[in-house]
């Protein structure tokens, strides 16, 4: 007969413990009827041997900067996170564990930044959470390297993660591994959970592949647990994993989803769907636990996971008085240090804005953004970044700032490094040619604090990264992407590389602004944009072709910009009034045809919107000083998807974009074939006021 572990003063604590959390989170899948059961059940063991032994946190201080991140990539199993969280002392009532997957709770089927106390990233989709933990411990390594003095190790702490077999499936998750092998992220410990079994099969069917074999092959040290309740070999590893401080972790640990279930251990049936209510019986049942009541936490097990708040707040007393201590030795870096994790920008950061002369001949939006990037970061330490291996096309590399490289690594063929400092202190990021890696990772940065991230790569390939992008904009992480070669005129490459729908599909997503400025000014006041944004990701969407700088003596301001639009070049004359609103390098063309339109007799606006977003959030009063609605004649001008236009231009109004795809020729050629031309501007706007 099975001993009962609640009342039996001579039970196992740990047992206790780990079947608390088990039943905890099966009672609230159970009462939701709804959730992944099998993963809290099979993990358990692992994640409270990490949460209790390893895991430097502070429940009463979810914020504390120190703390250890944890990432459940495997978001799937939300409820065990949910649990730990309740049961260490966490901001989280069991009022809320009970309403787990309900309109309202904090406990939503996979975890959202921002809303559950604790909860560092939002993860569901998989091998975001392993991409973002990679982030985090990037962020670390800078900063450490950054601010860290001897006596004064004032950042130092691991990034852990709990991965399952969808995570290391996903590509993104092999992106962000490899790049983290090459860094020698060894304050990054993952502990994957190997239970085989995926939502519709075991992973027989899909993924026979050698795992260990690939993450070593990647650079990480790989350590195996046998079994998944051996807490001794659990700690054990966590201990030789922490002890490497040059390669990153996996831990494989084998497990069984859904353990101790009667009917549904080792069964993917026990993976998406609750366990039913005789099989919750039978499984309390045979491992010693009563039936009754739900939502059971005996208070031994209680007082164990709350010793949390004790240990935490002792851990973060010290971090504190040791920051206070490095105030009085490095008072400029600690003045530095506490802009970088407040997230403040020092006062005046704006007055390193360049202003570029008028030039017909102008640059291309790429490299006005170069300049500014490059004079902000003069100003702003906090820039983190790179590209996807485009630095010489995106002007996204940061001069002098060094490369964020292991000092253990030193290669001699250093082709395309930025130069100055070699090591984790560097500021460009060499991302390779990892799109989806490289937007995950900032996502873990932005999570992680500290540091203002920022990725590059050409618009089309916005495709391969979306993912991440969508999840910075629901989780209100500030990251900024630079995406250049913003259209058709792009040339030669075709249309492979010529985007069409990507600005349509990046201004579908909520949250996310995007900037798509018109020349050199509106580039700087692009970043200025950007920078002055919270909470927010943003895409600065610049031209590879050169742009006029337009003279501002004779046109508005480019401030205008942080409005999102404004008027470039206003009416003239009497005849019939039609508006022009374009969008970056189509400004020009505008601006042209609105001359040639005059000289015919008719009064023409140009109004310049690089951010639809900023715009729209613009009071009601304001926008209709810039689109009046008493004139309906709008010819909005952009070489892209037309898609969405037709809110500014109206049924009255015309819409000059890119119906199909691109082709292959030079790109001013590509832009005639396509109709962007002054000739053909002029012809639409002829053919609005004819009616």
């Amino acid at each position: 007969m099975t001993t009962h572990p609640v009342t039996d003063p001579a039970a196992d604590l740990d047992q206790l413990c780990i079947n608390t959390l088990r039943f905890l989170s099966v009672d609230a899948i159970q009462k939701a009827n709804s959730g992944h059961p099998g993963m809290p059940m099979g993990a358990a063991a692992m994640a409270y041997q990490l949460w209790t032994r390893f895991l430097k946190h502070n429940p009463a201080d979810p914020s504390w900067f120190d703390r250890d991140r944890f990432v459940l990539s495997a978001g799937h199993g939300s409820m065990l996170l949910y649990s730990l969280l309740h049961l260490t002392g966490y901001d989280l009532p069991l009022e809320e564990i009970k309403r787990f997957r309900q309109w309202g709770s904090r406990t939503p089927g996979h975890p959202e930044r921002g809303l559950t106390p604790g909860v560092e990233v939002s993860t569901g989709p998989l091998g975001q959470g392993l991409g973002n933990a990679v982030g985090m411990a990037m962020a670390e390594a800078h900063l450490a390297a950054r601010f860290n003095r001897p006596g004064f190790r004032l950042i130092d702490h691991y990034s852990y993660v709990i991965a399952g077999d969808g995570d290391l499936m996903e590509g993104v998750a092999s992106e962000a591994a490899s790049l983290a092998g090459h860094l020698h992220l060894g304050k990054l410990i993952c502990l994957y959970d190997d239970n085989r079994i995926t939502l519709a099969a075991s992973t027989s069917l899909s993924f026979s592949e050698e795992r260990g074999a690939r993450f070593a092959a990647f650079g990480w040290q790989v350590l195996v647990v046998e079994d998944g309740n051996d807490l001794a070999a659990i700690a054990a590893a966590l201990e030789e994993a922490r002890a490497d401080s040059l390669r990153p972790s996996l831990i494989m640990v084998r497990t069984r989803i859904g353990f101790g279930s009667p009917g549904k251990q080792d069964s993917f049936e026990a993976h998406g769907s609750p366990l039913g209510a005789d099989e919750v019986r039978r499984s309390k049942e045979h491992l010693g636990w009563p039936a009754e009541p739900e939502f059971l936490v005996p208070q031994p097990a209680l007082e164990r996971f709350r010793g949390a708040l004790e240990q935490g707040g002792a851990a973060q007393r010290d971090w504190e008085a040791l920051r206070a201590r490095y105030a009085g030795e490095y008072p400029e870096l600690a003045r530095e240090l506490d802009l970088a994790v407040t997230g403040e920008l020092p006062q005046g950061w704006q007055e390193a804005l360049p202003v570029f002369p008028p030039d017909d001949k102008g640059m291309a939006t790429r490299a006005a953004s170069g300049k500014v990037l490059n004079a902000l970061a003069a100003r702003l330490p906090q820039f983190f970044g790179g590209s996807a291996d485009l630095n010489p096309s995106t002007v996204t590399a940061l001069s002098g700032k060094g490369d964020f490289q292991s000092e253990a690594y030193q290669p001699e063929d250093r082709q395309g490094a930025v130069g100055g400092e070699w090591g984790p202190a560097g500021a460009n990021v060499h991302f390779g040619v990892r799109e989806h890696g490289m937007a995950a990772i900032l996502n873990g940065m932005a999570a992680h604090g500290g540091t203002i991230p920022f990725g590059a790569t050409f618009l089309t390939f916005s495709d391969y990264l979306r993912p991440s992008l969508r999840l910075a904009a629901l989780s209100e992480l500030k990251v900024i992407h630079v995406f250049t070669h913003d259209s058709i005129a792009l040339g030669e490459d075709g249309p492979t590389h010529q985007p069409v729908e990507h600005l349509a599909s990046l201004r579908a997503i909520p949250r996310l602004i995007v900037l798509r400025p018109c020349d050199a000014n509106e580039s700087a006041f692009a970043w200025r944009a950007a920078l002055s944004v919270r909470n927010r990701p943003v895409a600065l969407v610049l031209s590879r072709q050169a742009v006029p700088t337009l003279d501002r003596e004779r046109f508005a301001p480019a401030q205008g910009v942080l409005q999102g639009g404004y008027v470039l070049a206003d009416f003239e004359g009497d005849g019939t009034r039609l508006i022009l609103v374009a969008t970056g390098s189509e400004v020009a063309l505008a601006l042209k045809a609105r001359l040639q339109l005059q000289e015919e007799g008719l009064a023409v606006r140009v109004v310049s919107l690089p951010s639809w977003e900023l715009f729209d959030e613009q009071p009601a009063a304001y926008r209709e000083t810039v689109l009046p609605r008493e004139v309906p004649l709008r010819l909005a001008i952009e070489a892209g998807s037309p898609q969405g236009w037709h809110r500014y231009v109206g049924d009255a109004g015309i819409v000059l974009g890119v119906e199909g795809y691109g082709a292959s020729a030079p790109g001013d050629k590509v832009l005639e074939e396509y109709g962007f031309t002054v000739e053909n501007a002029c012809r639409l706007a002829r053919q609005m006021a004819a009616g």
